[in-house]
């Protein structure tokens, strides 16, 4: 199938130096598109499903990720139209850990040669800019609270030097600032706490299984919702997270549901796959296997 391969070449790290050593084999078997500033990925990616190719392969992190699966969403039919790939060059490149795709480049990209096309449900959430409606997709996770405020503090600079460990560092920092209130309305409910994390699938912030349960194709996206993010919630939490990399089943609240809405205070953020993405209030839900993505 006719491949495009959308990658940042100023990108940084032993992945991406790898990755730069198979370019050649990659450009014999499609097309190389290069970014160079943010939100080159999104536009890049609708122009190649407007070029008729049927395999789009974000090579970058879980941010360049979401901006190519945005850019097939702005194409007309462009889920339809085309197949959605992954080279994982990020820090934490949770989607693919999710998928099962190996981190090696050398292997995904044979991964990709040789995977076949599963159907992925589809989140997306809908939010205001200047009084401007907005839609966007997202692929793992999301979420608001204390991890969209980490996510505002987490630096290149400190992901180059610490990787995954940035967004623990920030998170820390984020814990000693005030943290705003979100209430989730969901089912019927409303519930409040100061994090609320949403997945897609069972995976967050890297091997780490947050949303024990969540699957990929079921319609439904999972909620966690703590209704305090503190140091003493913490303590409790850090045990499981060590020893078993799952989150207690007992630290917040548990949803599935296929649409929900969050409002909160007139500073609460939320992100969408580790990248901060707005404001609250957001309408979020799920389009069930709408997504056409090639795993091994």
């Amino acid at each position: 199938m006719r491949t495009c391969v959308i990658f940042n070449p100023a990108a940084r790290g032993d992945k991406a130096r790898h990755f730069r050593r198979h370019l050649d084999k990659i450009a014999s078997r499609g097309a190389l598109k290069a970014t160079a500033a943010p939100g080159d990925a999104r536009r890049l990616a609708t122009e190649a499903v407007a070029d008729g190719f049927e395999l789009i392969v974000a090579a970058g992190g879980d941010g360049t990720l979401n901006e190519v699966l945005n850019g097939l969403g702005d194409a007309p039919d462009g889920f339809a139209r085309a197949r959605l790939g992954i080279l994982p060059l990020g820090t934490i490149n949770v989607f693919a850990r999710e998928i099962g795709l190996p981190l090696r480049i050398d292997r995904a990209w044979a991964a990709l040669q040789h995977g076949h096309e599963a159907r992925l449900d589809l989140p997306c959430v809908e939010f205001s800019v200047d009084g401007v409606r907005r839609r966007q997709y997202f692929i793992q996770l999301a979420g608001a609270g204390l991890d969209a405020r980490a996510i505002e503090l987490v630096t290149w600079s400190l992901k180059r030097k610490l990787g995954p460990l940035a967004y623990v560092v920030a998170g820390l920092k984020a814990l000693r600032g005030r943290l705003p209130k979100i209430t989730a309305h969901v089912g019927g409910q409303t519930v409040t706490g100061e994090l609320v994390l949403i997945g897609n699938g069972r995976f967050y912030g890297g091997p780490l299984e947050i949303l024990t349960g969540a699957d990929l194709r079921d319609g439904l996206l999972d909620l966690c919702i703590v209704s305090h993010a503190n140091w003493l919630t913490l303590l409790r939490c850090a045990p499981g997270l060590l020893a078993r990399r799952k989150l207690p089943v007992n630290a917040g609240q548990r949803f599935r549901t296929p649409a929900f809405e969050l409002t909160g205070d007139a500073f609460a953020s939320f992100q969408l796959d580790g990248e901060w993405a707005g404001h609250l209030p957001a309408a979020f839900s799920v389009a069930r296997e709408q997504l056409r993505v090639i795993i091994p």
